[in-house]
């Protein structure tokens, strides 16, 4: 059986700490929020499902060369990162077997964890998997895949903990992969971490 996996990048953030719109900022001459999409659709990830609130229409625009990426508005972005997890869940539930949760202000996951995650599943559903997540340095990261068997409970996820208390409840039926690299899981959430990460631009783009 062919296994449909499918991408939900969580944009609607309000980039409370940062102090600007975070998903714009750029690393390398692009849009932090691209690197998700773009490894998503590299991932061959289907459907790919960006999840925006008031930067709709500038997310819009910033990946109308990517006709693979359905841009889905979330009303309620202000509530929390669940809102945009329901909203996400919606989109994909009933075209996808299972789900990738990416989180746009994580630039540096490369093609290899996409694949790692996805093989794991293909791999493992069978044993009764039905969430995998990455490992950076042995540390727990995203993106994290979801099996659609968990899709009712992910819609129901309040607050702004986004999928936690689901990968809680499921432990034993989750997979790690492990990976070396601490930098990939690299979260940019205040100007403090945006300019420690654009001091490595150059180590990390040549």
């Amino acid at each position: 059986m062919t296994l449909h996996i499918g991408a939900i990048v969580l944009a609607a953030g309000m980039s409370r700490r940062m102090g600007a719109a975070k998903p714009f900022l750029e690393l390398n001459g692009k849009p932090l929020f691209r690197y998700a999409v773009e490894r998503a659709v590299a991932g061959g990830l289907h459907p790919v499902v960006l999840i925006t609130g008031e930067h709709s229409a500038r997310m819009r625009q910033l990946t109308s060369d990517l006709p693979q990426v359905e841009v889905v508005d979330n009303p309620d972005y202000r509530t929390g990162m669940a809102a945009s997890l329901r909203v996400g869940v919606a989109a994909v539930r009933g075209r996808a077997d299972a789900a990738l949760v990416f989180l746009a202000d994580q630039p540096l996951v490369p093609d290899a964890v996409v694949q790692g995650l996805v093989d794991a599943y293909r791999s493992r559903h069978a044993e009764g998997v039905r969430i995998v997540r990455p490992l950076y340095a042995g540390n727990a990261g995203h993106p994290v895949l979801f099996a659609s068997s968990l899709f009712d409970e992910l819609s129901q996820v309040s607050g702004d903990q986004g999928g936690k208390e689901v990968v809680s409840r499921y432990k034993q039926q989750m997979a790690a992969v492990s990976f070396e690299q601490a930098d990939w899981g690299l979260d940019v959430d205040t100007p403090e971490e945006y300019q420690a990460l654009l001091r490595k631009q150059s180590q990390l783009f040549g």
